[in-house]
């Protein structure tokens, strides 16, 4: 361009951000600044995008001192600060501008709040939030995932009546959201009445609800919702995300075959190459099984194939070694998860408990001392991808 103004400059901030480049946007924001023109409200709301995005919080702070120099101090302007600073889990500083606000809350604000305390587990506060305000589609949605967290059947319960009371039911995120917040809080039930009532189901829905069943054992359901979700009308086709929560109901309940036939689908069929999670949950379901020799063969073949040995994958295999007293097998695993994450907390207490249950004393002891000289504190642990 033989002339470039403010706008055009904005243009293309804008679509750098918009395509998930916030170095590239930063750049040609510096480009702007050395080319004379000062930000406009709509250039700095932009970055506030990109570093919300790359969850860059000192770079944030410095765009925030130009909305304050600038005097951009709208309620657009507001909220995106919010929602930055929430994003990064800066609550106390999102909560700070919210108090100094001159202006009426508006609606888009609440929700960032909402959004910010639930993403952040400040679930209190986003349940004391609900209860003065008018809720919303995207406020029940945040107060189910708040629901679904903290397993709150009573307020979940709430929340779906009110759901139900704003005319809200036969909409396809608000039901998924409700789906995952019966399914964790232990009522299968409930999370199955609302997926049948529902009139249109997206892949999200049918994983939900077999995800559901696969946390509470109930592999025989989640393989027949697996096979209706298969002749369903209109088509649709499972993801990564689906086989996962399948091939965890059929560990879980013990079905090998079954779920190996699944593994098998997933690449002949849908033509989905498995992650190293999916090649985990195979392994712990024939470590289960007690079938330690396939479990090892696979590994083995992983080693061999994967240009990067994921933790999950040799957890996994520990685990199964762990479980089936296989010690030659488990020394060398526990070789390899010190090589892949040798920091993780959860991993060195697996390869102590393995070293103790192999009567390995010295060298149990040794993985405990690690743990203690680091100053690592244990992680709590979780079998499940959540699907919200």
């Amino acid at each position: 361009m033989p002339a470039r103004d403010a706008v055009a400059w904005n243009a293309l901030i804008a679509c750098q951000v918009r395509h998930g480049r916030p170095a590239a946007a930063a750049e040609a924001f510096r480009g702007m600044a050395a080319a004379g023109f000062a930000p406009t409200a709509a250039t700095l709301c932009t970055m506030l995008k990109a570093c919300t995005s790359s969850r860059a919080v000192r770079p944030a702070r410095q765009v925030h001192a130009l909305t304050v120099l600038a005097c951009h101090g709208d309620v657009i302007m507001k909220t995106a600060l919010v929602d930055l600073y929430m994003s990064c889990g800066c609550v106390e500083e999102a909560e700070r501008l919210l108090i100094h606000m001159e202006r009426p809350k508006d609606v888009a604000l609440c929700n960032a709040v909402l959004s910010g305390y639930v993403e952040n587990g400040h679930f209190r506060e986003a349940f004391l939030m609900l209860g003065g305000n008018e809720p919303n589609r995207i406020a029940l949605t945040c107060a189910l995932s708040a629901c679904s967290a903290t397993a709150n059947l009573a307020y979940g319960l709430q929340v779906h009546c009110k759901v139900l009371r704003c005319g809200f039911d036969s909409e396809t995120i608000l039901c998924n959201a409700l789906i995952d917040m019966y399914a964790k809080c232990g009522w299968t039930a409930g999370a199955r009445v609302v997926f049948d009532r529902m009139s249109a189901k997206n892949i999200l829905s049918w994983s939900c609800m077999i995800d559901g069943y696969s946390r509470h054992g109930h592999g025989e359901e989640a393989l027949d919702l697996f096979e209706r979700m298969e002749k369903a009308v209109p088509t649709v086709w499972p993801n990564a995300i689906t086989f996962l929560a399948i091939l965890s109901a059929c560990g879980h309940s013990g079905l090998v075959d079954e779920g190996r036939a699944k593994l098998h689908l997933m690449k002949s069929k849908y033509a989905i190459d498995p992650g190293p999670e999916h090649y985990a949950c195979f392994i712990d379901m024939l470590g289960r099984a007690g079938q330690i020799d396939e479990a090892w063969d696979l590994y083995c073949s992983l080693c061999a194939n994967l240009t990067e040995l994921s933790a999950a994958i040799c957890v996994a295999m520990l685990n199964a070694c762990i479980s089936n007293i296989d010690v030659v097998r488990g020394n060398t695993v526990a070789g390899h998860l010190l090589e892949v994450d040798p920091q993780n907390t959860r991993n060195l207490v697996l390869i102590s408990n393995f070293h103790a249950a192999a009567r390995q004393w010295s060298v149990s002891d040794e993985s405990r001392k690690v743990i203690m000289n680091k100053g690592l504190k244990k992680e709590a642990a979780s079998s499940h991808v959540s699907m919200g």
